[in-house]
């Protein structure tokens, strides 16, 4: 355990984020004691001590070092002493000063720095995004862009504020280029995408810590969820009158759960209260590939869908029975295979890398199986170790270092999507990600994903329905509410007047 004792409590989250992204194997705990001592923690082999002083920083990082008794008494000396001591060694102490009435953030920056210098010169070790620890760092460059700054500044600024890596900073500088052009066809001012939550599964998987529930147990109370749901549905679609609907995402879960004719009475409901005639993105994440079915396609093809998703994560047929997939690769293969058929052209897949026990040559396995069906789009995820998720208990019996995603593997992604045509288009990061990288999505020129830009950029209002969703106002200073709906599936449904009323709060004057 890496304890990290503050004298002051901020900061908090920042701090517990960097340190864990420099000690992934390890559990980092953050202390705020105000008289600035540190206590000793049992099992710890490192300490962080950071006290915030007037305009000033300072850090002292502390090892504790296994010793020999004879080490530090001599032969003679030992024999009175038998047992193995150890001793606490100084690592690094360095501080850091600020100017008086310095705002809060660039503060929190000038922390991060200080930090960061402590542990890469203790560890020997440099992270790819430097101190950044958000989900969102194509913000920054975007930002940077809407202000007029040349690439050069840009990129040169994100290195000395956030000692990025080159390659990391070209890439969200790209990205973020690519998605203000993306995103300049969209109404901002006048215009909304909504999302509605589909969360049942055929089974949860092992990394999953997303709202889902296992169809099975469910089967008998989807058409109590979809009376809920229809009911938010059109207090959504009234309060947004007059706004413009640009794009729209059933996500979950995973929506292809439902039966066709659930499907069809979803479709219908949504066409009965919305407007239509302005979407410019239609997507179900149909995603398993053991709950596609022609059936579904062509309920989804009446329908107006225009993007897909059929999701494998690997290639692998004994890491998806591992991870709970319950499918095989050759049934990804065939669900694609019927996609097509159907005559859907905008059809992503999800990989995700570092999954257990995963190799390179497991990766471009995957890399070179998918290639030769040929997606339209490809997200590539770093696994994300979640706390509610199964995984977080098998990595604590079997270790971080099962989880294999390195430069190369990502490497091996990205070209394939290169050699595809794709180029990337939108991209995020999350807390305790394998190999602190990032998830990328690929995609060819017009096949991009625009709902996943906006949800990664908030450039818009995102109404959302469902158990587990959460609805996202953005002003037009840039401010933004939220309203969340209840996760379980039965409170959902037993309070459907409550999210109802917590939307009118949201949107009363939208």
């Amino acid at each position: 355990m890496i304890p990290v004792w503050i004298n002051k409590p901020q900061f908090e989250y920042d701090i517990h984020s960097l340190v864990k992204a420099f000690f992934p194997a390890e559990e980092v705990r953050v202390f705020c004691t105000e008289n600035g001592n540190a206590e000793r923690v049992s099992g710890q082999s490192v300490s962080v001590r950071i006290q915030f002083l007037e305009n000033e920083i300072a850090m002292e990082l502390e090892r504790e070092q296994m010793v020999e008794p004879e080490d530090m008494l001599g032969e003679q000396g030992a024999a009175y002493l038998p047992d193995v001591k150890a001793i606490r060694e100084m690592g690094c102490c360095i501080q850091t000063q600020y100017a008086e009435g310095t705002p809060r953030n660039e503060v929190r920056n000038v922390l991060k720095q200080l930090l960061y210098k402590g542990l890469s010169g203790y560890l020997k070790k440099e992270l790819p995004w430097g101190t950044l620890t958000g989900i969102r760092p194509v913000k920054i460059p975007m930002m940077m862009l809407e202000e007029g700054k040349r690439e050069d500044e840009i990129l040169e600024n994100m290195k000395r504020t956030y000692f990025i890596s080159d390659a990391k900073g070209r890439l969200s500088l790209d990205i973020a280029k690519r998605e203000k052009e993306i995103l300049s066809a969209l109404h901002y001012k006048d215009g909304y995408s909504l999302y509605i939550g589909i969360p049942f599964c055929p089974t949860t998987c092992l990394y999953c810590s997303f709202t889902s529930y296992p169809i099975a147990a469910w089967r008998k109370r989807v058409g109590d969820y979809l009376d809920a749901l229809e009911k938010e549905i059109a207090y959504a679609a009234g309060a947004c009158e007059g706004k413009i609907l640009d794009t729209v995402y059933i996500g979950g879960g995973t929506p292809t759960t439902l039966e066709p004719e659930e499907l069809e009475r979803l479709f219908q409901a949504i066409r009965e209260h919305f407007d239509m005639g302005g979407v410019q993105e239609f997507t179900v994440e149909a995603g398993r590939a053991d709950s596609i079915t022609r059936e579904k396609l062509r309920v989804l093809k009446k329908y107006g869908i225009t993007r897909i998703s059929v999701n494998p994560q690997t290639m692998k047929d004994e890491t998806l029975q591992f991870i709970g997939r319950r499918h095989t690769v050759a049934q990804v293969k065939e669900a694609f295979a019927s996609a097509r058929k159907e005559g859907f052209d905008n059809i992503n897949m999800d990989i995700i890398l570092g999954l257990p026990e995963e190799t390179e040559e497991d990766v471009r396995h995957t890399a070179e199986e998918i290639a030769k069906l040929n997606p339209d789009s490809l997200t590539v995820h770093s696994l994300a170790i979640k706390r509610a998720s199964a995984l977080s208990q098998w990595i604590g019996e079997n270790g971080i270092r099962t989880l294999r995603n390195t430069d190369a593997t990502m490497d091996i992604a990205a070209k394939a999507a290169a050699d595809m045509g794709m180029e990337p288009y939108y991209l995020y990061r999350q807390k305790n990600m394998s190999g602190n990288f990032e998830n990328v999505g690929y995609a060819r020129a017009g096949k991009y994903g625009i709902y996943n830009i906006l949800i990664m950029e908030e450039k818009q209002t995102i109404v959302a329905c469902g158990a587990g969703s959460v609805s996202k106002r953005v002003y037009p200073d840039g401010r933004i509410e939220r309203s969340e709906n209840v996760k379980d599936v039965s409170q959902y449904i037993e309070r459907i007047g409550e999210m109802i009323e917590r939307k009118k709060h949201l949107l009363c004057d939208c």
